[in-house]
């Protein structure tokens, strides 16, 4: 268990370089073969400890109406083991070097473990793109950029880590939603603010009928809306994610409610901090990883089986409230689920010259959603600093795999951040209508002066 998995092609190279050999033909069949749609082992592990996958979540619960909080659909599993501090070595090949600290630094921290599910699952139009991308889809612009790919996964047999974090900013996570979410930074007694956001987004890399020439460069369009506390209400981000970020910088822009002004916001990205987010989170930690992945050395580590957050539904339910999750240091794990399943593992290394205040990320990303599950986050004296979570669920009404509550933990500061809570709140709605023509300047205005 201690060393990493084989790779699964002989030309994978575990290397930073963005060059690449063409996907043939006879590869990319393999897709939905031995190989599943998205490019993971369809097989299960030879231990009989991770299930092969067999299409993922695609029958909702009985009962469940569209625009109801997700049931657990797995509900009647009973934990396998505990993992604390006191049995620790019993399971360290299978933690990451994040969860061991946690471990470590909190007596009362714990992973309860259930049964594997592989339960993401996306509609059949991505697995489509998806094949059809794997022989065409190049890395440009040094690694800052990609073309020849639109809707599906661009690198679903990837060769180096840039490609691994480009699967991540181009997973599938609908087409166009808006969102009711919560975010908060509990102080080492336990006390928070809750800071609420209304959101919209429109994927333009999702939709149905986009070509390369007509992404223009553009990858998604974003609009949040502070609502809560009073002394922050009214401020709006509206941004324009591109693809290479190196090439054209992130278009962003935020109405100041008290001037009642729009304004560029060019610090939006990097490691300058995340909005309202006490310092506990830079910009590019949203989302696990967005933005340009220029300031890095990304190399490809290899495959391993990893305790990883999955299948996430008692930390989404509407059963729990928000006061049931947020506790003093951490966050409440005894409604935390974890999960074995096998991860990519890329690590990222500042380059030469450059500045972040992280100068080494580690990424757990998984193999069947592409979706980065965990990130250690080191300081400049080489100490696990931040560890980051991804809880996912899979929303079998839009059939896609995505967090319903990311958590930053700092081991320094003795805090946390929480990015999504949505237990107390309207449920995603994955079936807004909008276009570009929603997210301009000029529509930023009108929401503003409302």
């Amino acid at each position: 268990m201690k060393k990493y998995f084989p790779l699964l092609l002989p030309l994978f190279v575990l290397a930073s370089s963005p060059a690449r050999a063409a996907i043939s033909a006879t590869d990319a069949a393999r897709l939905g073969h031995d190989l599943t749609p998205l490019g993971a082992e369809t097989a299960g592990n030879a231990a009989g400890t991770i299930p092969a996958w067999n299409g993922g979540l695609l029958t909702p619960p009985s009962g469940y109406k569209v625009g109801d909080h997700h049931p657990d659909p797995f509900a009647a599993d009973q934990p396998l083991f505990t993992v604390n501090a006191s049995n620790l070595s019993t399971y360290e090949a299978q933690l990451t070097a994040g969860h061991i600290a946690l471990l470590k630094a909190y007596p009362d921290y714990k992973l309860v473990v259930y049964p594997t599910h592989r339960s993401a699952s996306n509609p059949q139009r991505i697995y489509d793109a998806t094949r059809k991308n794997a022989p065409t889809a190049q890395l440009i612009a040094t690694g800052n950029g990609i073309t020849g790919t639109t809707v599906g996964i661009p690198f679903p047999l990837p060769q180096n880590g840039l490609e691994v974090i480009w699967n991540h900013l181009t997973r599938y996570r609908g087409i166009s939603l808006s969102r009711h979410i919560g975010q908060a930074a509990p102080t080492r007694g336990g006390s928070y603010t809750l800071v609420q956001f209304d959101e919209e987004i429109l994927f333009n890399y999702w939709r149905e009928g986009i070509t390369d020439s007509a992404l223009d460069n553009t990858l998604l369009y974003y609009k949040q809306a502070v609502v809560a506390p009073a002394r922050l209400a009214g401020s709006i981000l509206l941004v324009h994610e591109t693809l290479d970020q190196v090439k054209e910088k992130r278009r962003a822009w935020v109405y100041n409610a008290g001037q009642r002004r729009v304004r560029r916001a060019p610090d939006v990205a990097y490691d300058n901090p995340g909005t309202a987010a006490d310092s506990m989170r830079t910009s590019d930690q949203f989302d696990m990883f967005n933005g340009a992945p220029d300031r890095y050395d990304w190399q490809l580590v290899g495959k391993k089986e990893i305790l990883v957050p999955y299948n996430s539904y008692k930390l989404h339910s509407d059963s729990v409230k928000y006061s049931d999750i947020l506790k003093p240091l951490h966050i409440n794990q005894d409604l935390g689920r974890y999960e074995l399943h096998r991860v990519w593992v890329v690590e990222a290394r500042l380059k030469a010259g450059i500045s972040h205040i992280y100068p080494r990320r580690t990424f757990y990303v998984d193999e069947d959603s592409w979706q980065i599950l965990a990130v250690d986050q080191y300081d400049s004296h080489g100490q696990i600093w931040r560890v980051s979570e991804a809880h996912c669920i899979n929303y079998y009404d839009a059939q896609l795999f995505w967090s319903t509550l990311e958590v930053h933990t700092d081991l320094i500061a003795g805090r946390y951040l929480v990015v999504g809570l949505d237990n107390e709140g309207p449920m995603y709605d994955f079936n807004l209508k909008r276009t570009p023509t929603d997210f301009t300047t000029d529509a930023l205005r009108r929401d503003g002066v409302r």
